[in-house]
């Protein structure tokens, strides 16, 4: 089959590879979204799909909008026979949505009608699901509300972090679509249409959203706090007004002390209560410094028990 592939970021090097190393399909183009720059020294890097294609020899196109006239005439002359999306980061119209026979067809990271939209695995682990999984579904024009063609699940621990559900699924996610291309072809695959009154909504991630609020419950933090891991990371404040990202978090027994308060230190990590129970943390980053264990950050200017954490 004829593929013209959209995809961005790293969930989308999955899909890419499983595509690339089966054989049994012609890609013909990539497209993914422009260079940006990114890092202190904004530099210009380019996405993970663009650089995964050019190492395979792909033609990367990178239109700042795929939905105009002269953009869409590209892909026409390429001739899909199907156009596969993975995280892009561009809405597709719906004329290029009718321009390959068997349409466009998405993998999205979650059990859909549950968390369309941009930040699903974020919002999966945030909202401490115990499970979610990958979503093949044929697109539409709305946003994430096509039939639904196939899903594989994928549980979720109380430890697992958003990095390690988003390996989980863009591994299993990569599998599911070649099965489910397979199925469009044989046409074996059976569409579902989505119960719309079932849908949620994971958006775009706010930096207001990483501060941790030691008000709150103790499980809900430990969720935001594996829930940001390893981006874009959750932080509190340290007595001097210095930030501190914490990492990784274990829920434990409270102490009667107010919420934000360094209740003990231990060797290996210092306990903080919290607006109900409190948290164990295992895992910081000073201000300009690297990642490190609890351990080596108490033993050097770390915590003491009885700072206040978090103070505005």
């Amino acid at each position: 089959m004829r593929i013209v592939f959209m995809g961005t970021p790293d969930f989308a090097v999955g899909s890419l590879k499983a595509l690339a190393e089966s054989g049994k399909h012609e890609i013909v183009g990539v497209v993914t979204q422009p260079d940006r720059p990114k890092g202190r020294g904004r530099q210009m890097l380019m996405t993970p799909v663009k650089e995964y294609a050019l190492a395979k020899g792909y033609t990367v196109y990178q239109p700042q909008r795929v939905k105009t006239p002269e953009f869409i005439q590209v892909l026409r002359d390429l001739r899909p026979e199907l156009i596969v999306v993975a995280a892009f980061g561009q809405l597709l119209s719906q004329e290029i949505l009718d321009l390959p026979a068997y349409g466009c067809i998405n993998v999205h990271a979650s059990l859909l009608p549950k968390y369309r939209g941009a930040a699903p695995i974020h919002y999966a682990i945030l909202q401490g699901e115990k499970e979610s999984g990958v979503t093949i579904m044929q697109m539409d024009i709305g946003m994430d509300t096509g039939d639904m063609l196939d899903k594989v699940n994928v549980p979720i621990s109380d430890e697992m972090t958003m990095g390690e559900l988003h390996d989980e699924l863009r591994e299993k996610g990569a599998r599911l679509l070649l099965k489910t291309i397979d199925g469009i072809a044989e046409g074996t695959v059976q569409r579902r249409k989505q119960d719309n009154e079932l849908a949620t909504y994971a958006s775009l991630l706010q930096r207001s959203m990483e501060k941790i609020d030691w008000q709150q419950d103790a499980v809900k933090i430990h969720n935001l706090i594996r829930g940001f891991n390893p981006y874009p990371g959750a932080f509190t404040t340290l007595p001097d007004g210095k930030n501190l990202k914490i990492w990784a978090s274990r829920v434990t027994d409270a102490a009667d002390a107010a919420a934000g308060t360094v209740t003990a230190v231990g060797k290996k990590s210092f306990v903080v209560a919290c607006g109900n129970g409190a948290l164990e943390i295992l895992e910081v980053q000073p201000a300009s410094k690297k990642r490190m264990s609890a351990q080596v950050f108490c033993n050097g200017r770390g915590v003491h028990a009885g700072d206040v954490l978090g103070k505005e």
